[in-house]
C-alpha cells in the first residue's frame, strides 16, 4: 500500500509539473506581470490567443512596452497584425520612435507598409536624419575637342519617406548620375574649360531633377576627382584614314586588276591578229601560182618584185643601224 501510495503521489507531481508547464507556455505570466507594471493593457486571453495563432506573445508585449513608453497610441492587435504579415514588428517600432523624436511624419501605416515592401524602415529614418553619401563608380566621357574624361562623384542623399514604397533605389540614382556627368562633358566645347571649372558638372546635373521618382531627395553632387584619359577624336581620325587608305588601296588594286586583264586582252587580239596576217601571207604563194599560170604575172615581173623586196630589206637595215649607232652617241654624251 505504502509503494503504491508513493507511485501515485509521484504521478500525480508529474502529471502536475506537466500541466504547470503547459498552462505557463499558453499562458506567459511573467509577460502579463510585465505589461501590467509597464501600464500596458494586455489580458490574458489575449496571450493565450497569440499562443494559439502561433505569434510569439513576447515580441508583440515587449514592442507594445516600447512604443507606450515612447509615447506611441499602439495596440497589440496592430502589432499582431502586421507579424502575421511577414513583418519586423520590432524594427517597425524603432523606426517608428526615432521618426517621432526626429519630428518626421511616419505614420504605423506607412511603416508597415514600407517594412513590408522589403525596405529596412529604420535605416530609412536613420537616412532621413543623417543623409547618406553614395560615391559613383568612374564615369569616361568625350568632350567636343574629342579629350576623354574619366570623373567620380559623390552624391549626398536624404531618404524620402513619402517615397519609399514604389520608389527607385541607389541604383537608379547613380544611372542618373552618370547620365548627367556624360552629358555635362560632352557639351563642353573643351575639356580644359570642365577641369577648370568641375563645379559647373554639379549645377547641370541637380538642375535635371535626377531624384524624381525615387526614394531619395539629392542634396548634393560633388565632383571628387577628374582624370584625363585618351584623344578620342585623335584616335578616330587615326582609324577613319587607316579605314580610307585601304579603302583607296582596294580601289587601286581594282584599277590594277582592270588594267592587267586589259593588256591580256589586247595580246591576245594581238596574237590573233597575228595569225591572220600568217594566214593571208600564206595565200600569196598561191595567188602568184595561179597569176603565173592565168598569165596575169611574167618572169621578168616576179624577178623585179623580188628586187624591190631586196633594196626595201637592204634600206630598213640600213635605218635601223643608223638608229642604234645614234643612241649610242647620245648616251655617250650623257656618260660624258
Amino acid at each position: 500500500m505504502d509503494l503504491s501510495n508513493s507511485t501515485f503521489i509521484l504521478l500525480s507531481v508529474f502529471a502536475g509539473l506537466i500541466v504547470l508547464f503547459i498552462f505557463l507556455y499558453f499562458v506567459p505570466v511573467n509577460l502579463w506581470i510585465t505589461a501590467i507594471f509597464s501600464n500596458v493593457k494586455v489580458g490574458l486571453l489575449e496571450l493565450v490567443g497569440m499562443r494559439i495563432r502561433k505569434v510569439p506573445p513576447s515580441v508583440v508585449v515587449n514592442s507594445l512596452i516600447t512604443a507606450t513608453k515612447a509615447g506611441l497610441n499602439l495596440t497589440t492587435n496592430d502589432l499582431e497584425t502586421h507579424y502575421l504579415a511577414g513583418g519586423n514588428v520590432p524594427n517597425v517600432i524603432r523606426a517608428l520612435i526615432s521618426a517621432d523624436k526626429a519630428n518626421i511624419s511616419l505614420s504605423f501605416k506607412q511603416a508597415t507598409a514600407i517594412d513590408l515592401a522589403g525596405r529596412d524602415v529604420f535605416e530609412a529614418v536613420q537616412i532621413s536624419v543623417n543623409p547618406k553619401v553614395i560615391n559613383t563608380p568612374n564615369v569616361a566621357a568625350v568632350a567636343a575637342d574629342g579629350i576623354q574624361l574619366i570623373a567620380k562623384a559623390r552624391v549626398t542623399v536624404r531618404a524620402n519617406i513619402a517615397q519609399l514604397v514604389g520608389g527607385a533605389g541607389e541604383e537608379t540614382i547613380l544611372a542618373r548620375v552618370g547620365e548627367g556627368i556624360v552629358t555635362s562633358i560632352g557639351s563642353a566645347k573643351n575639356h580644359k574649360h570642365v577641369l577648370e571649372n568641375p563645379d559647373n558638372i554639379s549645377k547641370l546635373v541637380l538642375e535635371r531633377g535626377l531624384d524624381a521618382g525615387t526614394a531619395f531627395e539629392i542634396l548634393s553632387i560633388d565632383i571628387a576627382d577628374i582624370d584625363v584619359g585618351t584623344n578620342i577624336g585623335a584616335k578616330l581620325q587615326i582609324d577613319q584614314a587607316s579605314a580610307d587608305l585601304k579603302v583607296a588601296e582596294a580601289r587601286a588594286e581594282e584599277r590594277r586588276a582592270m588594267a592587267v586583264a586589259l593588256e591580256q586582252e589586247m595580246r591576245a587580239k594581238n596574237v590573233e591578229m597575228r595569225a591572220k596576217v600568217t594566214e593571208a601571207e600564206a595565200e600569196i604563194p598561191k595567188a602568184i601560182s595561179e597569176a603565173f599560170k592565168s598569165g596575169n604575172l611574167g618572169i621578168m615581173d616576179y624577178y623585179r618584185m623580188e628586187n624591190v623586196k631586196s633594196d626595201t630589206s637592204m634600206r630598213d637595215s640600213i635605218a635601223n643601224s643608223d638608229a642604234e649607232k645614234g643612241s649610242d652617241r647620245s648616251k655617250g654624251g650623257e656618260k660624258k
